[in-house]
């Protein structure tokens, strides 16, 4: 019986075309500049969004925290939501790497508003860490895959152009924001001074994120993730899955959203469940009741054949992706509604 593998978009293998693609690519040693198929998909990213350059990295985890150890200086502090993956699921880099301390805000499933921001720029005063960044992710992982509408994150690029601050996106799910949005890749690279790629989770790619910007925050960037030790040489053949996926694994991004839509309906109604967060992409996070076992549940899959994780107190979450077809959601139902609690 197939494992259906439940925990991550990440867990994606690469398909037959993206294989043969990946083999045929002409490598060359990227950290020498002279891999063509690196850059081939880096000035792709980049002019997908409308930017200078662009630096292909092995993790969004890696992009992330290269922006904002180019981005800041020690002692320097950040703003962002407290959901979001760089505070919350990058080991600490933040202050590890970079030195910098966070200043969270409180927002609505990992969105905040212009006024918030405002309202945590510290005054110019010995006393109180540089306000240097602010960061947004989009979607937001912890908020369900929760979209930002172009109109909020324009609004607070006005705050961070008008207090010279730069704004960075963690777009490690931004295309399946813009499935939905139906914005444009151009739109979104108006707004922020660096972006975030993954091309390993909805996309399928094996490994890879790309840090997008202007020429000068990549030639810093470039710097950094050599001292990162994130220098790859014949990186070509990681970097081919990358141009596939772009080329051809976006627009089904809309079939992983349609299959979250549809168990979200069916998780709604379970006698067990406490809580459901409102389904807006490929991600569905849902609450057990209290008396409910969480190893009980979890095995209870794991019975099924179905790889599940836990995201929180009683919290589970589902991320449909590519290797999730139409037989699965079927055992996946039989599995919600055959649980014995």
């Amino acid at each position: 019986m197939k494992i259906i593998d439940l925990r991550s978009d990440t867990v994606t293998k690469p398909s037959k075309a993206m294989l043969q693609v990946m083999f045929e690519a002409e490598v060359g040693d990227d950290v020498f500049a002279d891999d063509p198929t690196v850059n081939a998909l880096e000035e792709k990213a980049a002019k997908l969004f409308n930017k200078e350059a662009a630096l292909f990295c092995s993790s969004g985890t890696q992009t992330n925290q290269i922006a904002i150890k180019v981005h800041t200086q020690p002692g320097d502090e950040l703003i962002c939501d407290r959901t979001t993956h760089i505070y919350n699921y990058e080991g600490g880099g933040i202050a590890f790497n970079s030195g910098v301390q966070v200043r969270y805000l409180f927002g609505d499933k990992g969105r905040f508003t212009a006024e918030d921001v405002i309202q945590n720029i510290n005054d110019d005063n010995v006393h109180f860490p540089k306000t240097s960044l602010v960061c947004i992710e989009n979607t937001v992982n912890k908020g369900g895959g929760s979209i930002w509408s172009l109109e909020q994150m324009q609004s607070i690029k006005k705050v961070c152009d008008d207090k010279k601050l730069p704004l960075h996106l963690d777009g490690a799910r931004i295309f399946n924001a813009l499935i939905e949005t139906k914005n444009t890749t151009q739109e979104i690279g108006a707004i922020f001074n660096s972006i975030s790629i993954c091309l390993s989770k909805g996309l399928g790619c094996p490994v890879g994120s790309v840090l997008i910007g202007d020429k000068d925050f990549i030639y810093k960037a470039r710097r950094i993730r050599k001292v990162f030790g994130g220098g790859m040489r014949q990186a070509g053949y990681l970097a081919a899955a990358g141009i596939f996926a772009l080329n051809n694994n976006i627009v089904r991004l809309a079939d992983d959203h349609k299959k979250a839509k549809y168990l979200e309906q069916i998780i709604q109604h379970l006698d067990y469940v406490d809580d459901v967060i409102t389904v807006e992409t490929n991600l569905i996070i849902f609450k057990l009741k209290v008396q409910i076992s969480m190893p009980h549940f979890i095995h209870h899959f794991e019975n099924h054949q179905i790889k599940i994780v836990p995201a929180g107190v009683q919290t589970i979450r589902f991320a449909m992706h590519l290797d999730v077809d139409d037989s699965d959601l079927t055992r996946i139902t039989e599995a919600l509604k055959s649980f014995n609690f």
